[in-house]
């Protein structure tokens, strides 16, 4: 390979590199996993063949799409074994004004979609998200699973189904989302119990994430004073240490919450009708290490 066509080779790779990365996160729910997949897919990129490679982005997404199912496989077990609830490691934008980045923070890649796409299977996981969210049609899709159209169709059909049983009732605006979502930060920061339950649901539902590192609970809490009550704990127990700020998580308003200047949750939230239906709370440590501590 000439020095000439690496440098084309590093530019067609650097271009897909943000669609690259949103797959394999969207399929793995970790950066850290998603880059080695994207990292892996560049060295067999660089050692492969291009000049018999017609399309240069289908080449790159089969292969990240690939690397990133076996990976899901090869993690099962680990999951199978981590302490508690499994949520992703959230993308957090503390800047609520600077322009999203749409291939890292579009509403698909939400905390509560990858909460559902958790539960599909590998395969099932990755022919949604090709088909759904990027758009592959069944014959691109058939090549890129090695699978024929009728069992890709299959396949997205019933994960359809189980993504739609697990969808809000009725869609909000980002506006509406986070008028609630301000008015529940400034209960939770003054320990207003009945002002907190003004946002949430009778039946809301919240989901922590400790990782075994820190505490957590052990199944999923439900119930608006159930859930206003562990918001005033932490008030009570930390008294002028709590501090919450707005940041956009996984693409949509959410709360981190610092004590003592300390990040210790960041926190992704559903609202449905005008009121909080769940509450998404990763607390566990090495998910949060990429964000900045509170200035």
């Amino acid at each position: 390979m000439t020095i000439l066509e690496s440098s084309v080779n590093d530019t067609t790779f650097a271009a897909l590199r943000p669609r690259l990365f949103a797959i394999a996160y969207r399929m793995l729910g970790t950066r850290a996993d998603a880059e080695d997949v994207v990292q892996d897919a560049w060295l067999r990129w660089h050692g492969s063949d291009q000049a018999a490679v017609q399309s240069a982005e289908a080449w790159l997404v089969t292969t990240t799409t690939r690397l990133a199912i076996d990976r899901l496989r090869t993690r099962q077990s680990e999951r199978e074994a981590y302490i508690g609830w499994w949520l992703p490691e959230p993308l957090v934008e503390l800047d609520e004004h600077t322009p999203e980045r749409a291939a890292e923070l579009a509403s698909d890649v939400s905390v509560a979609m990858l909460w559902v796409l958790e539960r599909l299977a590998p395969e099932e996981r990755a022919a949604f998200l090709m088909r759904q969210v990027f758009e592959q049609d069944y014959a691109d899709l058939a090549a890129t699973l090695g699978k024929s159209e009728a069992a890709c169709r299959q396949l997205v059909h019933r994960a359809q189904e189980r993504v739609r049983q697990e969808q809000p009732r009725f869609a909000v605006s980002r506006d509406v989302h986070r008028e609630v979502l301000t008015g529940f930060m400034q209960a939770a920061a003054t320990g207003d119990r009945a002002a907190m339950k003004t946002f949430l649901a009778s039946d809301v539902q919240f989901v922590s994430d400790g990782g075994g590192k820190v505490p957590s609970f052990g199944r999923i809490l439900r119930g608006a004073a159930r859930i206003a009550g562990l918001y005033w704990w932490v008030q009570d127990q930390y008294p002028g240490a709590v501090t919450y700020r707005m940041a956009r998580i996984n693409g949509e308003p959410g709360l981190l919450r610092y004590v003592d200047g300390t990040i210790e949750s960041a926190q992704s939230f559903i609202v449905d009708g005008g009121k909080i239906v769940a509450v998404y709370v990763v607390r566990n440590p090495d998910k949060l290490a990429g964000i900045a501590a509170l200035a």
